[in-house]
């Protein structure tokens, strides 16, 4: 049973950063894509950020420069830095695995979720 648990979240300054977590279970880790979305309540979700099973990345442009996603094969774990955060980027932040090993770019390409956590930037 694939099982994604996000920890992390919470509510920080604008200019602050936050470090998110996310272990996985249920699945051989270091064969499957991983990644972040987000969701604002009343929206889509969001392409965050992904990581391929061997270790190519692709972020969101709102992403570039500011997140970094990592991944721990020897812990089934992948992690988001998230620096210079922004109040636009209050939303629940999601953990994903991919269908197949190759980059995470769209829900489609999504067959797992956490149920998420939630950050807040206040200004």
């Amino acid at each position: 049973q694939v099982q994604l648990a996000e920890s992390g979240g919470g509510r920080v300054q604008a200019g602050g950063s936050l470090r998110l977590s996310c272990a996985a279970s249920g699945f051989t880790f270091n064969t499957f894509s991983m990644g972040w979305f987000r969701q604002d309540p009343g929206k889509e979700f969001e392409f965050v950020a992904s990581l391929s099973a061997n270790f190519n990345t692709k972020y969101a442009d709102f992403a570039k420069g500011r997140f970094t996603i990592e991944r721990d094969n020897a812990k089934n774990t992948i992690e988001l830095q998230m620096n210079s955060l922004k109040p636009e980027d209050t939303a629940v932040y999601c953990c994903v695995r991919g269908r197949y090993h190759a980059l995470v770019s769209d829900a489609a390409s999504v067959n797992y979720w956490g149920k998420g956590t939630l950050v807040i930037v206040s200004s």
